[in-house]
């Protein structure tokens, strides 16, 4: 009874983190304070890895975030899914659907965006207009939004992206691995890549992070250094078509004064 028992409550988990969790979308809020930005909204989203049956997920992502109605949105990369375009909805749909987004769209390119390629996939999103960022930036309004390469794919070059950048500054990562070496001033760092672990056992253990420094920058809001970094768990999943304990969010960044 008590195996039967096991086995009901396995296969239970295993339909949830196959088939509800994944589709599921949680706005995750942050509030910081920042003069300079003050009343300003921003959406980031990351890791989205849309497969080639999944336009009614972007559709629904791209839903959400129109109702925010935020000021500037930002993409983390992986647009694409999986190492091959076979596993992934062309990026040319992808990139379609997203135009749909009515706010400014800046975004860089993550490592399945690079192995899939790079200059393809910033081309498909720019026809669209969806500013891409690879070691480089830009002003919008009084932000200036600055964009690195991807680490694993591509080569980061931190001082490159920062030429001619003033405060305040938003810095995009893909991976949350570079962070630690940039030391130019940034109001804030947004990174994805790690999914938050995607499958997270009790007493908050991801099953894996891919970074070399373990589960420290797995997700959330991180101080260190004088800096602040965010990293989200992203929208997406990857290798294993499972999230647990680990729900897929849009973050919405306001910005106060107090």
């Amino acid at each position: 009874m008590t195996i039967k028992f096991l086995l009901i409550i396995l296969l239970l988990i295993i339909l949830w983190s196959w088939l509800l969790e994944p589709n599921l979308l949680t706005i995750k809020k942050i509030k910081l304070k920042n003069s300079q930005l003050k009343g300003k909204k921003i959406v980031f989203i990351s890791d989205l890895h849309i497969k080639p049956h999944e336009r009614h997920r972007i559709c629904k992502i791209v839903k959400k975030i129109n109702n925010l109605n935020p000021d500037i949105v930002l993409f983390g990369g992986d647009y694409v899914n999986g190492h091959k375009k076979g596993y992934s909805m062309s990026i040319e749909d992808i990139a379609f659907e997203l135009s749909k987004i009515k706010s400014p769209k800046i975004g860089i390119i993550g490592n399945h965006d690079g192995w899939q390629g790079k200059n393809e996939i910033k081309s498909a999103l720019e026809k669209h207009f969806i500013k891409i960022l690879i070691n480089d930036n830009v002003k919008v309004d009084n932000l200036c939004i600055i964009g690195l390469d991807d680490i694993q794919t591509g080569d980061p070059d931190i001082k490159k992206a920062f030429q001619k950048s003033q405060s305040p500054r938003i810095l995009l990562t893909h991976s949350p691995d570079v962070f630690p070496l940039v030391t130019e001033e940034i109001t804030l760092a947004l990174a994805g890549h790690t999914h938050g672990g995607q499958i997270v056992f009790p007493f908050n253990i991801p099953i894996i992070v891919p970074s070399k420094y373990g589960k420290k920058y797995a997700k959330g809001l991180i101080c260190e250094n004088n800096k602040k970094i965010f990293i989200t768990k992203g929208l997406g999943t990857s290798i294993l078509p499972l999230r647990f304990c680990c729900i897929p969010e849009i973050v919405l960044i306001d910005f106060c004064d107090n």
